[in-house]
């Protein structure tokens, strides 16, 4: 059984056909007073620890979620429940609104969030040690700060194997706080520029280099695939074939997703990548971050089309 903490929040997400570098000036940041007119705007359900055991019920892998909500959870909460993630450890602060993500996408692909933090701030009350079934593998996804660090510390004392995905958290985090989580974690992920913040703050010169450890370090590189390093050799993934480029948004979710339903059933690293491009490519190919919709088989399907090997699930 997969454990997974990370948010769980509402997404706004809108759409600005322009670029956001032609609106902004650079001499002017310091007074900084910017509006986007956007075309849409899609509401749905989301956050990093939502996305991830959505596509992981899609691929067969059954998941447990530990967070906090808030008193608006009802319909979330009924959609995880249809598609088999047991949500019975999420608690519901009832006065306090669930995470609330809002999101502008422009032409480029470019993004800027603003991030309700809500029921999460609780988070860090909990402990994995209320869940009362065997954990063989935790992912701590990017939510509520101190609430990670207290599960990499609990991971690591109990000796649990996790990945850890600081993400969008990263600013928060000192050096001294990712070597303590990266001490104990199995898969360290993050994309190449997420990547980059970590080696600074840790003084890492290349975080691949942990792969000699007995850690799994994955980089994330969007239409440029993804690397990975185990024991001191790096594999390069290419990503999957998109078939219409709608919203980039979850994908690097959705990859987790893809790699860790490959990495519990044993497959070597090449295949666990492979399926994460898939996996990404699925979400990219849909508005919102758990719209998308396929089975086992067409999964199969699309990773023979793109990469010329049958895959057994």
């Amino acid at each position: 059984m997969i454990l997974i903490t990370g948010s769980l929040a509402f997404d706004h997400i809108m759409d600005f056909p322009g670029k956001f570098s032609e609106h902004l000036m650079p001499e002017k940041k310091h007074i900084l007073n910017v509006s986007f007119l956007v075309n849409q705007m899609r509401k749905g359900f989301g956050g990093t620890a939502g996305n991830i055991a959505y596509s992981l019920s899609l691929l067969g892998i059954r998941t447990v979620l530990l967070g906090v909500a808030g008193q608006d959870f009802t319909s979330y909460k009924e959609f995880l429940e249809k598609n088999e993630v047991d949500t019975s450890y999420v608690k519901m602060a009832e006065n306090l609104y669930t995470s609330t993500a809002f999101g502008i996408t422009d032409s480029r692909d470019n993004q800027i969030w603003g991030f309700y933090t809500g029921a999460d701030s609780l988070s860090d009350q909990l402990s994995i040690s209320l869940v009362r079934r065997k954990i063989d593998f935790g992912i701590i996804a990017p939510h509520n700060p101190r609430a990670m660090l207290n599960f990499a510390r609990e991971y690591r004392g109990k000796k649990i194997p996790f990945l850890f995905d600081p993400g969008m958290q990263l600013p928060w985090f000192s050096g001294a706080d990712l070597r303590s989580a990266f001490e104990g974690a199995r898969i360290i992920i993050g994309n190449d520029y997420e990547v980059s913040v970590m080696e600074k703050k840790t003084e890492v010169k290349n975080l691949h280099e942990l792969s000699n450890k007995g850690k799994i370090i994955i980089t994330t590189l969007g239409e440029g695939g993804s690397r990975i390093s185990e024991n001191g050799q790096t594999t390069q993934i290419q990503a999957a074939r998109v078939k219409n480029s709608t919203d980039p948004a979850g994908a690097g979710d959705a990859y987790r997703a893809g790699f860790m339903a490959g990495y519990m059933r044993g497959f070597d690293l090449l295949t666990c990548g492979q399926m994460g491009s898939v996996a990404a490519a699925y979400t990219v190919e849909k508005y919102g971050t758990t719209t998308h919709v396929y089975s086992v088989q067409q999964f199969c399907d699309r990773y023979r089309e793109n990469f010329g090997e049958e895959l057994n699930l």
